[in-house]
């Protein structure tokens, strides 16, 4: 779906964009592989491309810190959340502020199944969102560059050694990225140690 949008909107950046922020949405990865995958067929423009990723992903992290944020206001969870007194004063407050928490956030970027309960967390402790968005915006700069670089240059081998069946390694590569996430995840899960 993806690469059909980008190819019929080939004339019309801001479609492209807006279709590969869409693709941040549903799923980080796939977007980003599949959008280097699209630059090196010669579908979308390199600066375009890893803007529309960054924006996507940044913005999608900070719709995961916003529902946790909307949560703290939900009646049943409203006990778990800070209250304006004491708010530092509870046990482990210290990591949601400052450097701590600017780690913590980065660090989670790298590591497969901790996005999600780390930033609907924090924005559910009302952590700082200045620190939040720059250690995200940061390690997104990172890793995104670094999967798009790749993904770049084995999409390029893809589309140049299998022809026909381009879209067929292209998927398996894909696939091959998520599968390998889902596993280190479930190898970080404590139940997986147990």
């Amino acid at each position: 779906m993806l690469t059909t949008g980008l190819t019929t909107a080939a004339h019309t950046p801001l479609w492209q964009a807006v279709t590969i922020i869409i693709g941040t949405f549903i799923l980080e990865d796939g977007a980003t592989i599949l959008t280097a995958i699209a630059v090196g067929d010669g579908a979308v423009a390199l600066p375009l491309a890893l803007l529309s990723l960054y924006v996507g992903i940044v913005t999608g992290d900070a719709g995961l810190y916003g529902l946790g944020r909307l949560a703290a206001f939900w009646p049943p969870a409203r006990r778990w959340a800070p209250s304006a007194i004491g708010e530092g004063n509870t046990p482990g407050a210290k990591w949601w502020h400052g450097a701590t928490l600017f780690r913590v956030i980065f660090i989670s970027r790298f590591i497969p199944g901790t996005r999600l309960p780390i930033y609907t967390a924090t924005g559910f402790f009302h952590a700082g969102f200045r620190v939040f968005i720059l250690a995200t915006a940061l390690a997104t700069l990172l890793w995104t560059t670094a999967l798009f670089a790749l993904s770049l240059k084995m999409g390029q081998i893809l589309l140049d050694e299998l022809g026909a069946w381009r879209w067929v390694g292209v998927a398996g590569f894909i696939l091959a990225i998520v599968l390998v996430g889902r596993h280190v995840a479930r190898m970080q899960s404590p139940s997986a140690r147990g």
